[in-house]
């Protein structure tokens, strides 16, 4: 772990492979890692399992696991078991698409940064190789931190968190390439929208597809376990 200097940041840590890049990043700028992972609804819990494995293992400061219903809107076929989770990928906005998800994600990072003086807020977000999310957009992102600069009384006395969003502009391929360079080891982490109990992934979903397309052009073996 690279020694803390530069102090402490929120790291939003779902258990896939963009959150545990970006929280080998943020070790390696630095700083003290709280990890913030989510119970929301989704339809398994092996990513939070993953999570709970991948912030033990990089010695974060602290990890909280916040329970929060967005299941009882349902709306996504990440939510709703009743919508079926695509296997190709299409055009426009995806039924994946989980309503307000990360603006709730990044309010509650948001809070606990307040609490323990945080300097960043590390998210995942990715808007190049992706589903075409509206909440991975650089707009929504910039709008945030206008938002966050307004709405804390750290952000009014001029010290409230930055969002970081290292991934933002990279393909999946250079996120993956990047992550191994910080020695992320991808076989933990959980990608797909429907993985079994013991995180083993379909292979079927666009998730899945994304994935399996990123470590090919990569040029790197893909560690994921299959079903």
């Amino acid at each position: 772990m690279t020694q803390n200097n530069r102090g402490s940041a929120i790291v939003l840590l779902s258990g896939g492979l963009d959150s545990s890049t970006c929280l080998a990043l943020a070790q390696q700028q630095g700083y003290e890692i709280y990890a913030l992972s989510f119970s929301y609804g989704q339809r398994h819990s092996a990513e939070l399992e993953a999570a709970k494995v991948i912030a033990q293992e990089a010695g974060v400061a602290a990890h909280r696991i916040i329970p929060i219903d967005l299941g009882g809107f349902g709306g996504s076929a990440l939510t709703d078991a009743t919508i079926e989770v695509p296997t190709e990928e299409g055009d426009g906005i995806p039924v994946t698409y989980v309503p307000a998800r990360n603006t709730v994600f990044l309010s509650i990072a948001l809070a606990w940064a307040e609490v323990i003086d945080a300097r960043a807020i590390y998210a995942g977000v990715n808007a190049v190789d992706y589903s075409g999310y509206p909440d991975c957009r650089p707009e929504y992102i910039k709008a945030f931190q206008a938002m966050a600069d307004l709405a804390t009384k750290a952000g009014v006395e001029g010290h409230g968190p930055m969002i970081e969003t290292p991934l933002l502009h990279l393909t999946k391929a250079d996120i993956i390439r990047q992550g191994q360079a910080l020695g992320v080891d991808y076989g933990k982490t959980v990608s797909c929208y429907q993985a079994d109990a013991q995180g083993a992934a379909c292979g079927e979903c666009d998730s899945c597809k994304i994935r399996q397309r990123a470590f090919s052009e990569a040029g790197v073996e893909d560690p994921t376990r299959y079903r």
